[in-house]
């Protein structure tokens, strides 16, 4: 079987690794020059990497990853308010990783089968009644069996096969940013720990890398969902006067060019698959990063794709299965992630010290799972997705 992804990033890279890996012909197209280096640091656990370890990779995302024992909520001056065990806020294993690092990881893995094709971008598809062909922004077409829009939350796939990103898209009142800078006295205050600012309406957590970089993660509310022309310019504004070490970071900030920035919101999709096209991983249910497993459940969806196209009968009902066994994974994340936006951000006085409490009551053991299950959602196990063991006890009333 021959297929296009459309889109580098951690979704299209695991499911052109599985897929190459079962025998399948694959190419990726990737409009971005080459790999992004932009990105923040992700808690990676639960069904992706129960699928990093079931594709033999779960060793070089050990080597890759952070340790970082605790999170501190800081105020202004510095001072802890709140402190957590990271690891104990996940069910199992728990990685701290940088998104670009993830993307390195998979794409240095990828079998001889699979092609990357990094600067073209797709202009078109044609849908047929055997496959699919696509048009490229260097002149090339491809024919395939299957296309797979793997091209994020503004995914040109979708676009142009279920039609525009505004029937789609839900903003959730905030935007991000994340970026990297040299500061050594922001490096060691971060050395062993994530902090983050204790703040309302914006905030700012810090974390030190290996290579003596720190990695500064942003986000504030804003009624106004359209992203600035000048991404820096819009962060120097809406974090002024925050303290602790913003105003460091605030000195370092790099060109627009080097910033990840981009509004939070979900992807809110009837229908995964039309004909030989189907959506993955942000295109086809963005859960926001308040839900914080996007880079797991984008692995995990894939490992499930590739698995029903590898069993099922045909391509058409492939991607439907895949559909009926993670879209009600996919969904619950998203209801949670919406129910927690209240805490992830806070917006008075009062929710700020309810959260501190939270988080303190979080180190008591038989609270911890109580507070594990609020910030996760539901436990679920990759076997029993792949398996359809689940799918009752998910779609039950």
């Amino acid at each position: 079987m021959r297929t296009v992804i459309c889109g580098a990033g951690i979704s299209g890279l695991a499911l052109a690794h599985r897929l190459a890996a079962l025998g399948g012909e694959v190419v990726v197209v990737e409009r971005a020059p080459g790999p992004r280096p932009q990105g923040y640091m992700i808690d990676f656990f639960g069904p992706g990497l129960e699928a990093v370890e079931a594709m033999g990779l779960l060793p070089a995302f050990e080597r890759a990853a952070y340790d970082y024992p605790e999170g501190h909520l800081v105020d202004e001056d510095g001072r802890r308010r709140a402190t957590v065990r990271t690891k104990g806020l996940a069910r199992g294993r728990l990685l701290s990783l940088m998104r670009p690092d993830i993307e390195a990881v998979l794409a240095e893995h990828l079998p001889s089968e699979a092609e990357v094709r990094y600067g073209v971008a797709l202009t078109g598809v044609e849908e047929r009644a055997d496959g699919v062909a696509v048009t490229l922004s260097d002149g090339a077409a491809l024919e395939a069996d299957l296309l797979v829009g793997a091209d994020g939350i503004h995914s040109t796939v979708r676009r142009l096969v279920f039609g525009p990103e505004e029937r789609y898209l839900r903003y959730l009142g905030l935007h991000t940013a994340a970026f990297t800078f040299d500061a050594p006295d922001v490096h060691a205050a971060t050395r062993r720990a994530f902090c983050l600012t204790d703040s309302i309406d914006r905030q700012m957590g810090c974390y030190a890398l290996r290579d003596g970089r720190v990695a500064a993660f942003l986000v504030h509310r804003s009624a106004d969902p359209a992203l600035p022309d000048d991404p820096r310019e819009a962060i120097l504004r809406a974090y002024a006067g925050l303290g602790w070490v913003t105003p460091r970071a605030l000195e370092q900030c790099p060109p627009p060019e080097e910033i990840y920035y981009d509004q939070v919101a979900q992807i809110e999709t009837p229908r995964w698959s039309s004909g030989r096209t189907v959506l993955l991983g942000d295109a086809a249910c963005a859960v926001s990063l308040l839900a914080g497993q996007g880079a797991s459940l984008g692995i995990a969806g894939a490992y499930v794709l590739a698995d029903r196209l590898a069993h099922a009968p045909s391509i058409e009902e492939a991607t439907a299965g895949y559909e009926r066994m993670w879209r009600p994974v996919a969904e619950e994340r998203q209801r949670n992630a919406r129910s927690m936006a209240r805490w992830f951000l806070p917006s008075s006085r009062t929710d700020l010290r309810v959260r501190r409490a939270v988080l303190a009551l979080s180190r008591i053991p038989f609270v911890a799972g109580f507070v594990t299950s609020v910030l996760t959602g539901e436990d679920v196990r990759l076997a029993e997705i792949v398996s359809g063991t689940a799918i009752t006890a998910r779609t039950r009333p």
